[in-house]
């Protein structure tokens, strides 16, 4: 099944899903998010009245993390940080979507390469993940970042990359569990261990748990388990706490980076490994033995079985995905953006 989104002008951008697809979105009540760097975009997948899908998208410089509670998104951009509000009323459309995602608020943090972003609940301040810097760090009225976490190995906080911090996971309300590439101290040292040097941490004891991966993203705490993306290898699983052990429940054809939990389902993003980082990994190995290409697009996988039920490809333009958030209770979202006149007149009260 293709579908061509309703905002989008480039033509080569075709959507190929599986037959149930939109169908499950339905049942579950559900539509999704998510972003691509590499191609400058956010798109929100939703479902129409006659059941295809519903797909809207905007510009941006560089989106990485999302994080959203369905009334509020937050995105991370080369240098800024946005917070987006839901402006409509229960029960209200606007041009047939049932949320209409506004802008309200930006942090100007400079390119310090934010990737996760996650936040308590919607009135927390964001806490994300500083990139360049290798820490945890939250907005700041007065600075680029406020650094409140880093990683024990790492001497002090220069913009030197050192590690490749990219992942965090919330538990309890609070900053958990972080993934990295390597536990190097050096700049960009991190590149020389893509292969098996990735490691995931515990940031209150600030102690490695798990190790021997490649490439990590994307951990969450969801069904009393820390899920993560062993992306290197194109394997999606769980750290056994007691033993410290990365078990797989799944390979997908592409590297895992983005995961969102609802239920029992873990939505997945897939990208195609197509410079030099993601390339040359054990993922490369496992297309060769099972015989398929990498893809780019959203796994539905069922975390009680590991089996994959629905899955959207994504082809054309955008090969890279970075995260991807559920919407539950939503069947077509849209946002504002801010290359049309649209923002101008988009006016809001507090009341």
């Amino acid at each position: 099944m293709g579908q061509t989104p309703q905002n989008q002008a480039e033509p080569d951008f075709v959507l190929n899903s599986s037959r149930q697809f939109a169908s499950w979105l339905i049942e579950q009540n559900l539509s999704l998010g998510f972003s691509t760097y590499q191609s400058g975009k956010v798109f929100l997948i939703g479902h129409n009245p006659n059941h295809s899908l519903s797909v809207f998208e905007r510009t941006f410089e560089r989106p990485m993390g999302l994080w959203t509670d369905g009334n509020v998104i937050w995105l991370s951009t080369l240098y800024q940080i946005y917070r987006f509000k839901n402006s409509l009323p229960p029960g209200e459309l606007s041009d047939g979507y049932d949320r209409l995602f506004v802008p309200q608020l930006s942090y100007i943090t400079a390119d310090i390469d934010v990737h996760d972003v996650v936040l308590a609940n919607r009135d927390a301040l964001p806490v994300f993940v500083n990139t360049l810097f290798s820490c945890l760090a939250t907005v700041s009225a007065d600075a680029s970042f406020k650094p409140i976490w880093q990683p024990s190995f790492i001497s002090q906080l220069v913009p030197e990359d050192r590690c490749h911090l990219n992942g965090l996971a919330f538990r309890d309300g609070q900053p958990a569990y972080v993934t990295a590439i390597a536990s190097t101290n050096v700049a960009d040292g991190w590149r020389d261990h893509r292969h098996h040097g990735g490691i995931v941490m515990d940031v209150h004891s600030n102690e490695i748990i798990a190790q021997g991966l490649s490439m990590p993203h994307s951990p969450r705490w969801a069904e009393n388990k820390l899920w993560v993306a062993n992306s290197g290898a194109g394997e999606f699983g769980f750290v056994d706490l007691d033993r410290g052990v990365f078990e797989a429940i799944t390979f997908c054809p592409g590297y895992i980076r983005g995961v969102s939990i609802h239920g029992h389902y873990a939505v997945l993003g897939l990208s195609k490994p197509r410079h030099n980082t993601f390339q040359g990994l054990p993922l490369d190995e496992r297309l060769l033995k099972e015989r398929v290409e990498a893809r780019c697009g959203l796994y539905v996988v069922d975390l009680r079985t590991g089996s994959t039920p629905h899955w959207l490809n994504i082809e054309g333009i955008v090969s890279e995905l970075y995260d991807v958030i559920t919407l539950p209770g939503i069947k077509r979202p849209s946002m504002i953006g801010f290359r049309n006149d649209q923002i101008r007149r988009i006016i809001t009260l507090d009341q």
